[in-house]
């Protein structure tokens, strides 16, 4: 390789660099054909018969979480002050998103609300349920066990007044192994919650 006009250190130099940008470049072409994680979803609670229906407009704003909660990974719980993400998984968008629009379905499904969305979609609020999520992990003390945890509140659109709070909590042994397993425990254990809270504010309002 030849670099006229430069002394035979700097061209000694220039070659080590030069070799260094090649493996840099290898390797960055290697790390971009890893294989992607797998990504999952959460499923819609089932359509609920038992509450009344309303003629008020529900808002369901992006809830609230902590960092460890509030990106796209599956967070296990090794203790009560240490967690880890479960390798090569993670969810199709930011777990706030997912519980989001999960909540709006099932308020949908029910068939007994005049309306229900999201921030920006226009509707004339008369209530909003207002959530936080605490947990939503697999508890590796003990047996595998998915915890779903999230404290809701509503308020009252036209005055400001939270009119209710609850916090919502299921369980869910993890059946099975490997990381569909473990899933498929916080997917059913997320449906219970939801469900829940859906109930609970139909009947309030």
């Amino acid at each position: 390789m030849n670099f006229p006009g430069v002394s035979c250190g700097r061209k000694a130099g220039l070659i080590r660099a030069c070799i260094l940008l090649s493996l840099a470049a290898t390797v960055s072409a290697c790390a971009s054909k890893a294989a992607p994680n797998d990504t999952y979803s959460l499923s819609t609670a089932p359509v609920l018969v038992g509450p009344p229906s309303t003629a008020k407009q529900i808002l369901v704003p992006d809830p609230t979480a902590l960092k460890a909660l509030d990106g796209d990974q599956v967070v296990i719980r090794l203790s009560n002050s240490e967690i880890q993400y479960l390798a090569k998984s993670q969810w199709s968008d930011r777990l706030p998103k997912m519980v989001q629009a999960k909540l709006v379905q099932t308020f949908e499904n029910t068939g007994k609300v005049a309306g229900v969305g999201k921030p920006g979609e226009g509707l004339a609020i008369d209530y909003q349920v207002i959530t936080n999520i605490r947990a939503f992990e697999i508890a590796t003390q003990g047996a595998d066990t998915a915890v779903v945890e999230i404290f809701a509140k509503i308020l009252n659109d036209r005055n400001g007044t939270v009119i209710a709070q609850k916090a919502f909590k299921a369980t869910l042994p993890v059946t099975g192994s490997g990381n569909l397993a473990f899933v498929a425990a916080l997917d059913g254990a997320f449906a219970q919650v939801a469900a829940d809270i859906v109930a609970w504010t139909l009947t309030t309002i």
